[in-house]
């Protein structure tokens, strides 16, 4: 009863983000899309949610269960920066230095201080010092010390996401998940998302920050998508900054070896690809946040990561192609 309430009380376009089991808009093939949910099912997706201009077309598995979102973290947070950046609380040209950000010995050289917040969130900072919650592959690839001046080199860097979490609740003296809570997720009608199941994880005989982890169900993130496709809209209200979402969402020149291009926390689709321009990002390479604007998508795939789960990328990115394609207009 209760939850029926909270639907009931939101707006008329969140309520469109309620799940139906298959399509009703008749340029998206109900045949194509059954064809999707078999082999969703196959390789083990846990929930699949697609949005077309603000209306699911597709659902797949439990879209209101919560699951980690590993690294799909990052635009959360990129979302309150340019909240907190319009408000003029963070300015993303502050260096370490002027912060007093450091980290355990080895401590940061004075060259590594003069990163940026911009050179942080573009994961350019040339701090190359071990961090909180980082994938083997992530230690494999970690240049060495003093190897990259800041603003010069793509290294998706834990250490300048995490510290990003360590400036933005030294600046805006709140936490990151309720300044999360507050600011986006009940302005747009989350469901689901609690604080209570957030977590920082520390690992402290490699660095004093931490990492910040959300829990959230496929619904939920797919409202998030939905705000971005719409540049910060939300029922009228602007909540995100339009300029900041375009800034955050746009290709810039740097050296970025084999690896798709990122803006501010979200990997960047260019124009000619496929589909057009878009923007996503990915967690541990299972889950997935796509958001087209110019189609009007969000695409949302979640896996049971608590457990053992046996999914490749490949399979998950013909999964996307296949739903893609069951769109008329977009064969």
């Amino acid at each position: 009863m209760r939850r029926a309430l909270i639907l009931l009380s939101v707006s008329i376009m969140s309520v469109l983000l309620t799940c139906s089991k298959s399509s009703q808009n008749p340029s998206w093939s109900k045949d194509k899309l059954d064809t999707t949910a078999a082999y969703a099912k196959e390789i083990g997706s846990a929930a699949v949610l697609v949005l077309h201009d603000g209306q699911v077309v597709f659902s797949f598995g439990d879209t209101t269960r919560k699951y980690m979102c590993h690294s799909i973290r990052k635009p959360f947070l990129g979302a309150l920066y340019g909240i907190y950046v319009e408000k003029g609380v963070i300015d993303i040209d502050t260096t370490l230095e002027e912060l007093n950000i450091d980290d355990i010995p080895p401590s940061l050289t004075p060259a590594e201080k003069q990163a940026t917040i911009r050179d942080l969130l573009m994961s350019q900072s040339g701090v190359y010092h071990e961090a909180a919650g980082e994938a083997q592959s992530m230690i494999d690839a970690r240049p060495e010390r003093g190897s990259h001046r800041s603003g010069t080199f793509f290294y998706y860097n834990n250490w300048d996401f995490n510290v990003l979490g360590t400036i933005f609740e030294q600046t805006s003296g709140k936490r990151i998940f309720d300044a999360f809570e507050e600011d986006i997720a009940k302005r747009i009608g989350m469901v689901d998302f609690s604080t209570a199941e957030c977590t920082y994880v520390y690992e402290r005989s490699k660095s004093e920050h931490p990492a910040y982890f959300f829990r959230m169900s496929a619904s939920d993130m797919a409202r998030f998508g939905l705000l971005y496709q719409n540049y910060g809209q939300w029922d009228g209200e602007q909540i995100v900054p339009e300029e900041w979402i375009r800034e955050s969402t746009t290709i810039y020149p740097i050296e970025n070896p084999g690896s798709d291009p990122y803006g501010y926390l979200w990997r960047i689709i260019p124009e000619e690809a496929r589909f057009g321009y878009g923007f996503y990002h990915t967690g541990l390479g299972v889950h997935l946040l796509a958001v087209l604007p110019d189609q009007k998508l969000v695409l949302v795939h979640r896996v049971d990561t608590d457990r053992y789960f046996d999914i490749t990328w490949s399979e998950i990115r013909t999964l996307m192609e296949m739903i893609i394609s069951a769109h008329g207009s977009l064969e």
